[in-house]
């Protein structure tokens, strides 16, 4: 009698451990199921070109699983972000959840959802703006699901070194944030100082960049700029105290609205009749930007130095030539002259906004 219910008890455990292991086995394999990419977001073009001015789209999908899609769209959130250079923070650009939608800050009335799709989360961006440049979050959630992905925006444009009249090395990070600001331009990112460096930007001098980092780009190694047994390349003096270090900037600017010109005047001007010569032209006194942008997207071509808003004098040179930049295209720097002096014309702006 014992051993049948020692026999029974054996079957009865075997049986259980039996049916527990074929229960392991299957909620394995519908563990798995549950906790796969039920959502996946998508970008079929990762990288979006444009100018300033310009409306763009940035793409993202998403795909759901029949479960997920079982339960419509109402439920569905859609948030974009901009990733800042010091990937500390996002900045919101917009939310959308079923009906209900919202844009921030410079954002506002700039954008919007595409959705040509029930599955289409495409930003749209409309009048591109220089800050615009970088990188771009498209994030989809769905109660517990969600998944991302990223798209960078790249604009036409060109990098420019500043500095004060005071000479080299006299803003502090936020001094040339502004000074970039107040010359129709922003502070230049890594990436754009990297791409002008490729394209042949040499200079000796440190500038501060978008990420607060401070760096100078050489393509002819030289004594004074890192020693010249050193490979060309984008020089880094690493991350700097923001508000007490002090250096030039990298600037950078895109196309514009509006018409950017020599004015033809029958005397030379001090600064002060240069600024009023423009106004009464229906015009303003250009930006070191503006100059710096129809030099090398439109290809300005000018030998006749000129007062610009700065108190600079500068110059645009496209086509090389004797007694004009000899040796390469160049916006040529005069200086900041005195500005009582009578020795340079003006070059104006005309915005078509």
């Amino acid at each position: 009698m014992k051993n049948l219910l020692f026999l029974v008890l054996i079957s009865f455990c075997w049986a259980n451990l039996h049916a527990a292991n074929l229960t392991l086995e299957h909620d394995r394999i519908i563990h798995i199921h549950e906790n796969g990419p039920r959502l996946v977001v998508e970008a079929e073009q990762t990288k979006i070109f444009s100018h300033r001015g310009g409306n763009i789209t940035l793409p993202c999908k998403f795909h759901r699983d029949h479960a997920l899609a079982d339960s419509g769209f109402h439920n569905i959130r859609i948030k974009w972000t901009k990733i800042t250079s010091d990937y500390l923070k996002e900045i919101d650009v917009c939310v959308q959840m079923g009906n209900r939608n919202k844009s921030y800050g410079n954002y506002q009335g700039r954008v919007y959802l595409k959705k040509s799709t029930e599955n289409d989360a495409s930003l749209v961006i409309t009048n591109v703006m220089l800050e615009d440049y970088g990188k771009y979050k498209c994030e989809v959630i769905e109660g517990l699901e969600d998944d991302t992905t990223i798209v960078s925006v790249y604009l036409e444009g060109v990098v420019f070194p500043y500095s004060t009249q005071l000479g080299r090395y006299h803003f502090n990070f936020y001094e040339a944030q502004q000074a970039c600001q107040d010359q129709d331009a922003v502070i230049a990112s890594f990436d754009q100082l990297y791409e002008a460096w490729r394209s042949g930007l040499d200079w000796c001098n440190a500038g501060w960049l978008s990420d607060g980092s401070v760096q100078y780009p050489i393509t002819k190694p030289r004594e004074p700029c890192g020693g010249k047994n050193t490979v060309p390349g984008v020089r880094n003096y690493g991350f700097s105290n923001k508000d007490q270090s002090r250096y030039d900037v990298f600037c950078f600017t895109s196309t514009f609205k509006g018409r950017f010109y020599y004015l033809i005047h029958p005397t030379k001007l001090t600064y002060d009749e240069a600024v009023q010569a423009c106004l009464k032209d229906g015009a303003q006194i250009a930006k070191v930007g503006q100059m710096f942008a129809a030099w090398k997207l439109l290809g300005y071509d000018r030998c006749d130095a000129g007062w610009l808003a700065d108190g600079s004098v500068r110059y645009p040179i496209s086509k090389p030539r004797k007694r004009c930049s000899p040796t390469e295209a160049a916006v040529r720097f005069v200086g900041f002259p005195d500005k009582k002096h009578k020795l340079y014309g003006v070059y104006c702006f005309r915005s078509y906004q």
